[in-house]
């Protein structure tokens, strides 16, 4: 018997059944939409081209300047950075006008704070490489120290939005297998640019009667750059950012090009999903100092102006086939084990520098250099890329723009400070100096062990769901991540330990699960 006025029962919900498979039917054709044109493989060796031209961009730039501060060239336009014992105050102004390209990149790191949400990961990164080309364009046409000043406080304000946008952008669009090999690929283009840039200075330092001496290799940089902001025309936004923006459809089908799989397949819609409920639960609770002073380094080991700037470009390109081991082996081996070999070399190293230092002669200064060399391949090994990859792992979506943006501030307020008080250190302490670094490396070593959870072959959804169950159990989140029992995320059981309601394995509409 039918109600007077209503429809029939049935008839009703043929109604129902019809409206979802019309909604479900436009979700799969906007998907479809936004298909971008690379898949799979080439997908990935795109973004991870374009991500690594802006951190060889940024080994370049960091390098570059070694050199050049005592090159005659340089030296005849920018007289403020001649350090004799006529100006012995010029040292403060050498070590500052390397110094504030770091202040520069915490500008522009700080900036991502509300700049990075805003914009999202693609724009922030084409922004920050369009200031680096007008810096350094400047840079290039610099006839004044002020001049100069200001445009390497321009380059640094893009670089620190690339530096603290390229590893979120590049950690959220890789699988969790593959990330922390393809991030610490970054770390080694660091160390690649700055080979280039201290082989560059090399090779111009014999054309000592143009200002090309100078002027090329700070002009060289804008050639990456513009590779970096036409290449990331071409690339799809991060479907993290997309689900927190609520553009999901475009989301489903960035993963589902990623994985090269139907928008169906079970393991993009579980990717997918568990994006989703990192948002839902988050909207419910809401080096490389010494990088710049190698040159200057061995030259404080007694070694003449050539033999060090060629013992410098040495060892960068050691630096950099050093940073290629990682690659190899972060995802077996893991980021913490890592971690505390680059923090104890390093430690070691700084202590035999040290003892050196305090011994005169031709062996102990040869040592030295070496030593140099082995700290280099610690950092590198340890360290290097992993700056950038942890980050943008151990934080969850809502805030991984900002916590990036202040980790990389971190980041360039310690290159600041390394960078100014490297020269006064040594001419005030000698030796000393390098016991205060190895007691900041030791330092280090209980805080990785004690404190820091490890990340490796966990997607970044995963490490949701191991803090949350450390804080369910009131233990260490570091003993939770080395557990092999774990439920991935966008699972069942990872959503009883999240403490959310399971959400339906099958997207209903745009912007809504069943």
């Amino acid at each position: 018997m039918t109600t007077p006025g209503c429809p029939p029962v049935s008839s009703t919900l043929e109604e129902e059944k019809q409206h979802y498979r019309d909604k479900e039917t436009s979700f799969d054709a906007e998907v479809a939409s936004y298909a971008p044109r690379l898949r799979g493989r080439k997908l990935t060796v795109s973004i991870a081209f374009v991500a690594g031209t802006g951190f060889t961009l940024f080994g370049y730039d960091q390098g570059v300047m070694s050199a050049l501060l005592t090159a005659g060239q340089f030296e005849k336009v920018f007289p403020q950075v001649v350090v004799d014992s006529s100006h012995p105050n010029h040292a403060t102004l050498q070590s500052f006008v390397v110094a504030i390209y770091e202040i520069g990149c915490l500008m522009g790191a700080l900036s991502n704070l509300w700049v990075g949400d805003h914009l999202g990961r693609r724009r922030t990164i084409a922004l920050g490489g369009c200031i680096m080309i007008i810096g350094a364009i400047l840079q290039t046409t610099s006839y004044s120290y002020a001049q100069l000043v200001v445009a390497r406080i321009v380059t640094g304000v893009g670089n620190g939005l690339n530096t603290s946008t390229v590893p979120s952008y590049h950690a959220e669009l890789s699988s969790a297998a593959k990330r922390g090999a393809l991030i610490l690929i970054e770390g080694s283009l660091i160390t690649f640019g700055v080979m280039i840039s201290y082989w560059i200075d090399f090779g111009l330092f014999w054309a000592s009667g143009s200002s090309a001496q100078w002027r090329v290799p700070i002009a060289l940089q804008i050639v990456l750059a513009l590779v970096m902001v036409f290449g990331i025309g071409f690339l799809p936004e991060s479907p993290r950012w997309l689900v927190k923006q609520n553009r999901n459809a475009e989301a489903m089908a960035v993963i589902s090009a990623l994985e090269n799989k139907s928008p169906d397949d079970a393991e993009v819609q579980r990717t997918y999903h568990a994006i989703r409920e990192a948002v839902a639960i988050e909207d419910f609770g809401t080096s490389g100092g010494l990088g710049d002073k190698h040159t200057i380094l061995f030259q404080r080991l007694g070694l003449s102006d050539v033999t060090s700037r060629l013992i410098a470009a040495a060892n960068g390109t050691e630096y950099f086939l050093a940073s290629i081991i990682a690659i190899f082996i972060i995802d077996r081996i893991g980021r913490r084990k890592l971690m505390l070999f680059g923090a104890v070399g390093q430690c070691i190293t700084m202590i035999l520098l040290a003892v050196l230092g305090s011994v005169q002669g031709a062996g102990a200064q040869v040592v030295s250099a070496v030593l140099l060399f082995v700290f280099n391949s610690f950092f590198a090994i340890g360290w290097l890329g992993m700056t950038w990859l942890y980050p943008a792992e151990i934080v969850g979506l809502e805030i991984r723009a900002p916590a990036n943006a202040l980790s990389t501030s971190s980041n360039w307020i310690f290159n600041f400070v390394v960078v100014m008080v490297t020269g006064p250190s040594f001419s005030n302490i000698s030796w000393g100096t390098y016991i205060v670094f190895a007691a900041l490396n030791a330092l280090i070593i209980p805080v990785v062990y004690f404190f820091f959870p490890e990340t490796a072959g966990r997607s970044l959804e995963d490490m949701d769901v191991v803090f949350a169950l450390a804080y369910n159990e009131g233990v260490s989140p570091v003993g939770v991540s080395l557990r092999k029992d774990i439920p991935l995320a966008g699972s069942p059981e990872a959503d009883r330990i999240l403490g959310i309601e399971t959400v339906d394995q099958k997207v209903d509409a745009p912007g809504e699960t069943s």
